[in-house]
């Protein structure tokens, strides 16, 4: 993946091609094809087990959890789950995504996916639908603006995702309090 970013950075998206990420990965073509059927899929790598994470998270969460509590266990589960390498690699894949209008659209695709398996785990657990869905569009937001500043940099490099995604998640919730 860091391969595929760096070069989407250098060169562009569309002109980089699955020859030249194979070559810059030191991998061959055909390794490259078992793991991704294409290009476009190295950006949503990983989206499957995040949000299987976020789900589980979800659904370990103590019975008398609120909503937000649960998209809180949620959160740290998936958290625990990323590394120097995420944190790393943020800020290059940002830059790749905001150059790209078919990065940005698989970007939203995987929000998409977060947000429908938090929903998901959420109406598992009996809370109302439109609970559900604003609890689990609270969290995809919380842990993409933690992740942001997570990998941005704030704090020591030793830092954990997790308190960068809840705190994100209580200021959304305070905010949310602000609309009246």
């Amino acid at each position: 993946m860091i391969a595929a970013v760096d070069l989407f950075n250098e060169q562009g998206y569309d002109v980089t091609t699955v020859a030249q990420i194979a070559e810059r990965a030191g991998v061959t073509n055909s390794t490259f094809f078992r793991h991704f059927p294409d290009k476009r899929e190295i950006l949503v790598a990983g989206q499957e087990t995040l949000s299987n994470l976020l789900a589980d998270g979800i659904a370990e969460a103590p019975t008398g959890a609120t909503p937000l509590e649960a998209v809180a266990n949620g959160l740290e589960r998936a958290s625990s789950e990323m590394g120097a390498g995420n944190r790393e690699l943020g800020p290059r894949l940002k830059a790749a995504v905001a150059a790209s209008t078919e990065l940005q659209e698989r970007d939203a695709l995987k929000s998409v996916g977060m947000a429908a398996a938090m929903n998901s785990a959420l109406l598992a657990r009996g809370v109302a639908d439109p609970v559900a869905h604003l609890a689990a569009e609270m969290g995809v937001v919380a842990f993409k603006r933690g992740y942001a500043e997570w990998s941005e940099g704030s704090g020591k490099p030793t830092d954990d995702l997790a308190p960068f995604a809840l705190a994100a998640l209580r200021e959304l919730h305070a905010a949310s309090a602000a609309l009246g």
